[in-house]
Formats: structure tokens, sequence, C-alpha cells
């Protein structure tokens, strides 16, 4: 078997076991062996690389890519050793731009050393490749940068809203079609400083123009610009794996930014245009109301006195690391009997699956962890909701109020049950930068402090309230 043979076989194996990965990763249960099925693909395609690229490269340039190779493994390895769950997001936008930024590169690299037996017609698809896949990786690249920096509170997560903004976004794209006729009928260095220069502007100001309610999209979308991104660089590299692996990356990106989209009931290009991040009008950002407040012992006493519960968490329960004590306190009110259930909002947190992700790290069973669309008709017969951490996605404003930013967004009903206690720091809007009337509402309380002391403090309580009843028993006897 040549090494040719042998690389492609390769790589139709990666491709599978690629395949497999993204099925593994659609379900809690087998997401370890989806995550080992991915890096023995990666393992292999890139064995299958390096194989081919040694026939034709002299010995300096395999040290080099060994080198790259060590370099590139032991910095993931570090940053994801390092990386709190509440970095994650911003951990995939900035790796999202090193996607991006290798295509503008493999793009660069195809227009400078251009194979000699293209002539005629496969000559201008060749040029048509470089600009396509320099465009899209240059987008890719500033958009995930500026990603990063709203995600990691760098800069501000209100949009950016330029005047004519949607008008300067057109004229970007016109720009580009202008541009690639222009390439492809005469190419020149000219125009592909031009088309770098414009697709990183655009990149760059269509994720600042987006507000902060919309970060989980934007982070799917971008995910799918880098698929398409590699995918682009797999026709320049004729590389059939990178193609394939792309495609998958790119559509299954496109699939869940459209189910994100949903969830949020929105369209993408709604998105595109700025989101739920747009200034809220007077007053939306003051209180609507006075709140009332509860301390821990007095929830343990409702919990106590609860027949069913449901948790809601949002991003603040990954910020405080409560996802631990949370599971300890759902594992302490199933021994008594109480029914607890957890509701997942499709956007809670900072990256779809956020909260799934936590909850499995603290072994909480699946059976118990429950969409939005499974648990929300089951709020009126629920004794106690808790809220941790959650703010837009419980907000009662997306049903109530036409004139809010986040109006039509599908939200967990937890109004509708008996109490609802409401984790927070203070009375700070959410990130989408909106008030929540949930937290004025006559069945509502405010336990105020950080998550993971307060669910602590929640079972100390309940510790206390069981000693009574145990010292009656004892006495009893």
């Amino acid at each position: 078997m040549t090494t040719v043979t042998a690389a492609q076989a390769a790589y139709v194996v990666a491709a599978l076991l690629f395949i497999l990965s993204l099925a593994g990763l659609s379900q809690h249960r087998t997401s370890r062996s989806g995550v080992v099925w991915g890096i023995t693909g990666m393992v292999i395609a890139l064995a299958a690389t390096i194989g081919l690229a040694s026939r034709s490269i002299t010995a300096t340039g395999l040290v080099l890519i060994a080198v790259a190779t060590a370099l590139g493994a032991g910095i993931g390895l570090w940053r994801a050793r390092v990386v709190e769950m509440t970095g994650m997001p911003e951990l995939i936008a900035i790796m999202h731009s090193l996607v991006g930024l290798a295509a503008v590169f493999v793009g660069w690299n195809g227009y400078l050393d251009v194979d000699a037996e293209l002539t005629g017609s496969l000559l201008g698809i060749h040029h048509a490749e470089v600009f396509i896949g320099v465009f899209i990786g240059a987008v890719t690249f500033t958009g995930s940068v500026v990603a990063y920096l709203k995600l990691a509170a760098r800069i501000d997560s209100r949009p950016l809203t330029l005047p004519g903004k949607h008008i300067l976004n057109i004229g970007a794209l016109v720009a580009f079609v202008g541009l690639t006729i222009a390439f492809v009928t005469r190419p020149g260095m000219g125009l592909l400083i031009a088309v770098t220069v414009v697709a990183l502007a655009l990149g760059a100001h269509l994720v600042a123009s987006i507000g902060g309610g919309d970060m989980p999209v934007v982070v799917s979308m971008l995910n799918s610009y880098s698929g398409w991104a590699a995918a682009a660089s797999g026709f320049l590299l004729a590389n059939d794996l990178l193609i394939v692996t792309g495609a998958l990356v790119g559509s299954s990106g496109a699939y869940l930014s459209y189910i994100m989209c949903k969830a949020m009931n929105r369209s993408f290009l709604s998105v595109i245009a700025g989101g739920f991040g747009t200034p809220a009008e007077d007053g939306e950002h003051g209180e609507q109301g006075e709140h009332r407040e509860i301390d821990a012992e007095e929830t343990a006493a409702l919990l106590r006195d609860a027949t069913s519960v449901i948790i809601a968490p949002g991003y603040g329960m990954a910020v405080a690391q409560a996802q631990y004590p949370v599971a300890e306190l759902a594992r302490r009110l199933r021994e008594r009997g109480v029914e607890v259930r957890f509701g997942i909002h499709p956007v809670a947190g900072r990256l779809p699956g956020h909260m799934n992700v936590l909850l499995a790290e603290a072994n909480v069973p699946y059976d118990i962890v429950l969409e939005m669309d499974e648990i929300n008709d089951d709020f009126p017969a629920t004794s106690v909701v808790l809220v941790i951490g959650a703010n837009d996605t419980v907000n009662p404003a997306a049903i109530d109020n036409p004139a809010s930013p986040i109006a039509g967004m599908p939200v967990l009903h937890v109004w509708e049950a008996g109490q609802v206690v409401v984790f927070k720091r203070s009375m700070a809007v959410g990130y989408a930068g909106v008030q929540n009337p949930l937290f004025f509402r006559e069945n509502t309380r405010m336990l105020f402090g950080d998550a993971k002391q307060r669910v602590e403090d929640i079972l100390r309580g309940l510790d206390a309230l069981d000693t009574p009843t145990q010292a009656m028993v004892t006495t009893s006897r």
C-alpha cells in the first residue's frame, strides 16, 4: 500500500470517527465516548497528514512540523487543564479565531504559491477559492476575537451602534462580491489585501454590533464560520479530510445556531443585525416595585415542607461554582421524598449546553435534568422553584411586555410555581441589560449573596431543622 493510499484510508477512518464523535456528544450518556472518538480521529488525521508531508519535504521541515505539533498540543493541554467551566465559552471563541487565522494564512499561501499546471478555468476556480477562503477566515478571526473580549468582560457586552450599521455590513458584502469578480478576472496583491482588510473589519463590526443576550448564538455561529473556513482551506490544499471535517463543523454549527435562534424566537438575520443588548427604554433598567428578601434558614424550611422542587440554573451558578452543593441539595431533598428536577433553558449560560455540562460534572442524574419544553407545563404544580444565577431566561417580560427587548423569547415559566426563590448577588440587570419583573412578584423572594455559600447555608439549615426531630425520637425511645 502506497503512502498516498494509506493516508486516504486513514482520512476515511478519521472522518467516520468525527461523525461518531458528533453523535456521541449529542447525548449526556455517550459524551465521554464522543470525546474519545474525536481525539482518536484527530490523532489519525495528524499522523496521516505528517506521513504525506514527509514524502516531499526536507528533514528540517519535518522537525518544524514536530515542534509546531508539540507546541500546539502543549498549549492546548495546559489551557484545557487550567480553564474554569465559566471560562469555557471564551476559550472556544479564541480557538475559533485561530481556525480563522489559519484559513487566512492558507489562502495567502495559495495565492503566492500557485501550481504551474493550473491554467484557464481551473486557475480562475483556484483564485476564487483563495479569495473566499481568506474572506471567511478573516471574518471568523476578528469576529471570534471580539466575542472573546465580550465573553471575558474585557469590553462592554452592549452592542456597538454605529450610524447606518446595516448599510456598512451590506456595503462590505457588496465590496466582497465586486472584489472577488475582479480578483478572478485579474488577480493581484492589492485586491487580496483589500478583501482581507474588508473582511477583518466586517467580522469585528458584526460581533461588536450584537448584544450580550445573543452571545450563545454568536459562539455557535462562529463555530459554523470556523468550519466553513476549514473547508475552504481543504479545497485549497486538496485535502479531502479537511473538506469533510470543515463541512461537518460548519453544518452542525449552523444547525445549532438555528436551534438557539428558535429557542429565543428569533431569526438568524435578526441576531446578525443586532440583538437583545439594544438600549432599554426609560425605566427598563430601574426597579419595577418592591422586592422581598429571604434568608437561607427560611429557604430551608420552605424546601423541607415542599412536595416538588424545580431548580433553574444560570450563568451565576457557574460563576459561583455552586454545582456541587446544588447537586448535594438535590440529593438530600430526594432522600426526603421531595420530587426534584432541573429546568434547563436552551441558552442558559454563555454556551449551548453549558448548564448540562456543569450538572453532569457534579454527578446530577441525567433523568432529572429536563429541557425547557419538557418542564414548562409543570411549574403550576410545583411547590418551590430555586432560580440559581439565572435572569433573562426566567424573565416574564418576554411574555407580558411586547415593548421589551426580549419580547417573544421563550422562557421558563418559574413564576407560575407556588414560591420562587431567586439567588442573586444584587438587583442588577442580567447580561441582556433588561430588568426582570419576576423579582417584584408576590410569590418571589430574593436570596442575596454568593450562590455556593447560600446553598451551603441551606444545607446547614436543613440539618438544623432535622436535629430537633431526631432529639424527640431519641427521647421517646
